[in-house]
């Protein structure tokens, strides 16, 4: 594989200006489609869309498959339907789903209009019935299936015609009469078992399937569970209606982990580093807008507090940002581990009882070492010299009270939102952070002020 050097892409694009498509054509000719979609992926629309028009048919599907959704549906508005179906009709009709459900409904219908396969058209209407996150919308429909009666040598035949248009090929399915799917035929068997009587023989009875509305997250679990290449899909009553395989299920996984990671930094909605201003401003700032908010609410606490608090105990002021950073930081901790089980299926929502459990015996440990850790600094090193034991109590008795609610409200809320169908990613990032400030704020100001009135000024 050549690589892409920056002398190369300056190359490329000095003949893009020049719209000398006969050189574009020579520069690219070679090129893996990926290769072409990272060159386009940089452009602007129009110059990608003079880089696409120089590629045949089957190498220019290739490279619309492998842009990403804003990239591609850019393109998408710059080609006439006609050309779109031209392209489409060289896809598996999982990915043509792909491209045509980035279409308006007019659109949609017409260039499925122009599309000459009559039997490739029907299966993309068929998938487009699905759920986008469901088996049934990521499937593929490009399969080898045998019937259960064939001999070896039928079987043989019928796999060599249908593999002709076929890129991959990890199994063959085998149904009855009905298609419904009773197992698969590995294509070791045709060597292992050249003289078997009937398929039924010799295949593997009941494979690992999943039905059409089964979401697409508890798929990719299945693949990662079994260690599976290829998976088929059923309908509601069992019978074979397609396949999904572990490419797409890659790009599922990069695609969740992806939107997860921005949602725990605070970021609402999809965006990549070449998005414009405007788009990174919108995915950006509503959750910095929270942050604000929570804030100003923390400095009223403050200022409440002030004329009869912090001009007494002045000490506690040096351990503000230590309240809050503990407590966010537990709190993070707590709810990312639950994220995660949520996500890899170690952990059930019918378990939530007793993870919290845990949860409470991990905080109980954590909040005892922490605080008391921190009375002990207090005591060597005193920030207010005539008041140092009210403080250091007033400290370690807050950090104990945030540690507890924070690593508890932690795991709680991601538990409650996958319960809701929401995210539970978005409890990582700053909704936590922003609660914990204001609650763990809350908690150092009112036992700071109880133990000034619980304890008598000698004791301090």
């Amino acid at each position: 594989m050549k690589e892409l050097s920056a002398e190369y892409i300056a190359q490329l694009n000095a003949l893009i200006d020049q719209k000398d498509a006969q050189g574009v054509s020579q520069m690219i000719a070679d090129r893996h489609p990926a290769d072409i979609a990272e060159i386009v992926s940089d452009l602007k629309a129009p110059e990608a869309l003079f880089i696409l028009q120089q590629l045949d048919d089957e190498t220019a599907a290739d490279v619309l498959v492998e842009l990403d959704e804003d990239q591609r549906g850019d393109l998408l508005e710059l080609m006439p339907n006609e050309e779109i179906a031209d392209k489409i009709e060289q896809m598996d009709a999982d990915d043509a789903v792909d491209v045509i459900q980035e279409l308006d409904e007019e659109d949609r219908e017409e260039v499925i209009s122009h599309i000459d396969d009559v039997e490739q058209a029907g299966d993309i209407v068929d998938l487009l019935q699905y759920g986008e996150d469901t088996a049934g919308g990521y499937m593929s429909t490009e399969m080898v299936v045998v019937n259960e009666n064939m001999s070896m040598p039928d079987c043989i035949k019928a796999m060599r015609e249908q593999a002709e248009d076929m890129d991959e090929i990890y199994n063959i399915y085998v149904v009855d009469d009905d298609n419904r799917l009773k197992g698969i035929f590995p294509l070791k068997t045709t060597i292992t078992n050249p003289s078997a009587s009937r398929i039924k023989h010799v295949m593997e009875p009941d494979p690992i399937s999943v039905k059409t509305d089964t979401p697409i997250e508890d798929v990719a679990l299945d693949f990662e569970k079994y260690d599976l290449v290829a998976m088929p899909v059923v309908d509601s009553i069992g019978r074979l209606v397609g396949r999904i395989t572990v490419d797409d299920i890659i790009d599922l996984v990069r695609e969740q982990s992806e939107r997860d990671y921005q949602l725990a930094s605070g970021i609402s909605t999809d965006i990549e580093t070449d998005d414009n201003i405007f788009r990174q401003v919108r995915a950006r700032l509503p959750w910095l807008l929270i942050g604000l908010a929570g804030g100003i609410l923390n400095a009223r606490i403050l200022g409440g507090s002030e004329e009869n608090l912090l001009s007494v105990l002045p000490g506690i002021a040096f351990f503000i940002p230590l309240i809050g950073g503990t407590g966010g930081n537990v709190g993070t901790q707590s709810s990312a581990i639950v994220v995660q089980g949520l996500a890899n299926g170690s952990l059930e929502l019918q378990q939530s009882g007793k993870h919290m459990l845990k949860e409470l015996g991990f905080a109980l440990i954590i909040a005892v070492v922490i605080s008391a850790m921190i009375y002990a600094y207090n005591s060597v090193f005193p920030s207010d010299s005539d008041r140092a034991t009210i403080t250091s109590l007033a400290v370690s008795i807050s950090l104990f009270c945030v540690i507890m609610f924070a690593s508890l409200f932690g795991a709680m809320v991601p538990i409650i939102l996958e319960k809701l169908k929401i995210d539970p990613a978005l409890a990582t990032g700053p909704f936590i952070q922003v609660t914990n400030d204001i609650v763990g704020m809350s908690i150092y100001m009112a036992v700071s002020t109880w133990l000034i009135g619980a304890l008598p000024k000698m004791l301090w």
